[in-house]
């Protein structure tokens, strides 16, 4: 019994600190999005099919999940500034768009 007891403490502390650790790396990519978000924003109409980063519309989840390219209710995140500058051939004005809009027939 007195060698159980002398295992039980080290036990804890290893399983205390490597909780501690899984909880740390957790929130690492939470505040890296935070970070990033800042200089970025949501480009509609300019993902490629399956690799939008979310907002894909009707009957889908989200990233991962628009049903073709340039689908207008899909955004991709860009650099702030860039979306409007970035071709998008279903657009109406035929680059992104910072809201989600209805495509134009295809030509």
């Amino acid at each position: 019994m007195h060698i159980a007891n002398k295992t039980r403490g080290p036990l804890a502390a290893a399983l205390g600190v490597a909780i501690g650790a899984a909880v740390a790396m957790a929130s690492v990519p939470a505040m890296a999005g935070d970070a990033a978000g800042k200089d970025m924003e949501k480009c509609y109409g300019v993902a490629m099919k399956g690799k939008n980063d979310c907002a894909a519309g009707s009957g889908t989840t989200c990233a991962g999940t628009s049903v073709r390219d340039y689908q207008g209710t899909a955004w991709k995140h860009t650099p702030k500034g860039s979306c409007e500058k970035t071709a998008s051939p279903s657009s109406p004005t035929g680059y992104g768009q910072l809201q989600a809009f209805k495509e134009k027939p295809a030509a």
